[in-house]
């Protein structure tokens, strides 16, 4: 008879993936790829740099100021002509660059001549408006074919986009646009959302109205056909800028080093931190990760289910694809409108082979159930892919039988805002995949795990995940703010890129992320990741859903607070609470076990499907709630703190 130990080795074993013979043979990734680019990973980087188009070729590849990075910094090119302008001469410009697929149900195609005509029709109309190179342009719109345009626009005229997610509120517009003092200010009269129009233009007027003394023109794209206000000689219609534009325009030179774009993401105080990534070294970064992660083929029609307001849509929605002349879709909407398969209906009707989307979108697919991907034939898919936050093993399981039909290797991809590109990622023809794992390093990334003094663990030790030597897509500093990117990012250890999510490192070198450093609780004295409390949960048969935060507790210093939602809609029951709480112990130990536990029919999340913890946190610490205007559903808050404060009472 088996121990349990020998049983729980097998299960393990089990869960090992090699890669599929025919993935395998006709790779764009093969064995010897992580070698060649560790004996010369400068000279790595470089030969992929060298494939794109450059006008003026560099000579210098790496100049390392740390913590201040050049790559390619002597040569020149443009983003835009990377993107569109090269495949169209090579005689590619009726290839469909985009199918677009608004949530209302219109759709058409773009092809790479059309993509290239209408940016730039919209770069001479941001010149004649006066924007110029080095000046910033805020974008904020929904997931229009207008967004990727406007963002080729601007560096094809040499001015950095800053690109403002289209669920934030109006505070957030003034501070990203005040912050980085853009000139323009681009968006689009509304967007759909669940059947609903949401009132971008609006938004915009109220951040406006608040000051935003660098703001000299605010040009508006019709997509929702709503009444907005127009303020003579500021406002202006996007249809009629460029009616009379010409399809041609003379891109800028553009330095390598020169700014492309910032994007504002969060930081532990209030205040968001402006990234800053330039152009040779990102669009190589991305070039280079798309190419191999995705193992992509000009026959491929890929999807990158993601919003183009974070950086997953810069990367793997615009640069990424458009540099390596890819076929993408576009969707506007979100994934249970006007039921829960419209996105099979779109993997269907396009034949979408390669899709990468989050964690939380696939733990909702399985929530919803596996009927509604049974509805649609989706032989298509090659190759999936993960993205946002670590994904639990049960979700990558289903993720892998139901979507993929266990035959599509499925990436799990670890990278940031900060590195602008994949970072530590299987490779299709080549990984052993292992559920829940994002594996090994890109080829020439140097990632490690370390402890608090800095020192690298050995196998099967966790820490913190730094990155050892300079990549090109990293990111070039905080805008405004040289001594904050080196505090935040620097600081903690000498030498190393502090990445701020905490890892666990496999005997076989495999990384194993546990989410944020301030998403791992300490209780008793144990550090307790809550990736892991909520795959553990996740693990039980009844839970579709589960997030798990830290609360101040005067024994145990936090205690662990467990929100939970069950398949079906369940609401839950005490003595059901109790086997969960027994089955994370079970799992994972009797001090991983919640002291707080509450059934809720949703989980709060943003309009990308993201949980968004830190409200989580409010609610579990009693403290007044934060901004809530990104929530796709602001009333789940109040109904959780209203269960959140009766259960707490029971076990007080």
């Amino acid at each position: 008879m088996q121990t349990k130990d020998a049983i729980d080795t097998l299960l393990v074993e089990s869960r090992r993936f090699p890669p599929p013979p025919e993935v395998a043979k006709n790779a764009n990734a093969q064995p010897g790829v992580y070698e060649e680019a560790q004996s010369d990973p400068v000279g790595w980087w470089a030969s992929w740099a060298r494939k794109l188009e450059w006008m003026k070729p560099f000579t210098q590849t790496l100049e390392w100021n740390e913590p201040f990075a050049k790559w390619f910094a002597d040569g020149e090119l443009n983003a835009s002509v990377n993107a569109l302008d090269r495949h169209v001469r090579a005689g590619k410009g009726t290839r469909v660059a985009y199918y677009y697929e608004g949530e209302p149900g219109d759709r058409w195609s773009i092809t790479y001549q059309q993509l290239l005509d209408d940016v730039s029709r919209f770069a001479n109309a941001l010149r004649k408006l006066g924007v110029k190179k080095g000046d910033r342009v805020a974008i904020y719109m929904g997931m229009i074919p207008e967004l990727p345009v406007a963002m080729l626009a601007c560096a094809r005229i040499g001015a950095a986009h800053s690109v403002i997610f289209g669920g934030f509120s109006p505070d957030s517009i003034l501070d990203r646009v005040n912050d980085s003092q853009c000139v323009a200010l681009v968006t689009a009269d509304g967007a759909w959302r669940r059947g609903n129009k949401v009132p971008l233009k609006a938004n915009c007027d109220s951040a406006i109205s608040k000051g935003m003394p660098s703001l000299k023109h605010v040009i508006v794209a019709k997509r929702t056909d709503q009444h907005v206000h127009m303020e003579p000689g500021r406002d202006h219609w996007w249809h009629e800028l460029v009616a009379a534009e010409p399809t041609t325009c003379e891109p800028e030179r553009m330095n390598a080093e020169d700014l492309l774009y910032l994007l504002y993401t969060s930081g532990t105080t209030a205040r968001p931190k402006g990234i800053k990534h330039t152009t040779g070294g990102y669009l190589t970064g991305v070039t280079a990760t798309h190419k191999l992660v995705f193992d992509y083929k000009d026959d491929d029609v890929y999807w990158c289910a993601a919003d183009i307001g974070w950086v997953t849509g810069h990367s793997y929605i615009v640069y990424g694809p458009l540099c390596n002349g890819a076929t993408s879709v576009i969707y506007e909407g979100t994934p249970d409108y006007p039921d829960k398969d419209r996105l099979w209906s779109i993997v269907e009707r396009y034949k979408v082979s390669i899709l990468y989307t989050a964690p939380t979108a696939i733990r909702a697919f399985m929530k919803w159930g596996p009927e509604y991907v049974r509805k649609h034939d989706l032989r298509s898919l090659r190759i999936l892919g993960s993205v946002g936050e670590p994904i639990n093993p049960e979700a990558w399981i289903w993720y892998y039988e139901h979507i993929g039909g266990s035959r599509c290797p499925v990436v799990d991809t670890w990278w940031q805002t900060e590195t602008g590109a994949i970072m530590i990622t299987p490779l299709p023809g080549v990984t052993t995949l292992k559920p829940g794992s994002a594996t090994k390093p890109f080829p020439a990334i140097f990632a490690d795990v370390v402890n608090d003094a800095g020192e690298s663990v050995a196998l099967g030790g966790g820490g913190y995940c730094v990155i050892k030597q300079p990549w090109p897509s990293m990111l070039r500093g905080i805008w405004g703010d040289d001594d904050r990117y080196v505090q935040t990012y620097w600081s903690k250890f000498q030498h190393l890129y502090l990445a701020g999510d905490g890892v666990k490192r496999d005997e076989e070198g495999d990384f194993w992320f546990m989410g944020r450093i301030d998403d791992v609780m300490n209780v008793s004295g144990h550090r307790i990741s809550t990736t892991e409390v909520e795959s553990a949960l996740v693990d039980h048969p009844s839970v579709a859903e589960a997030a798990v935060c830290g609360k101040l507790d005067e024994i145990t210093g936090q205690a662990i607070v467990a929100f939970v939602s069950l398949k079906g809609g369940d609401p839950g029951t005490n003595d059901l609470a109790e086997e969960l709480r027994d089955h994370v112990a079970t799992k994972l130990g009797r001090f991983t076990r919640p002291k707080y536990l509450t059934f809720t029919p949703e989980l709060p999340k943003t309009r990308s499907g993201k949980i968004m913890r830190r409200l989580l946190r409010d609610i579990a610490e009693g403290r007044m709630l934060g901004d809530t205007t990104t929530l796709a559903d602001s009333g789940v808050v109040e109904e959780l703190r209203s269960r959140a404060i009766t259960e707490a009472a029971k076990e007080d």
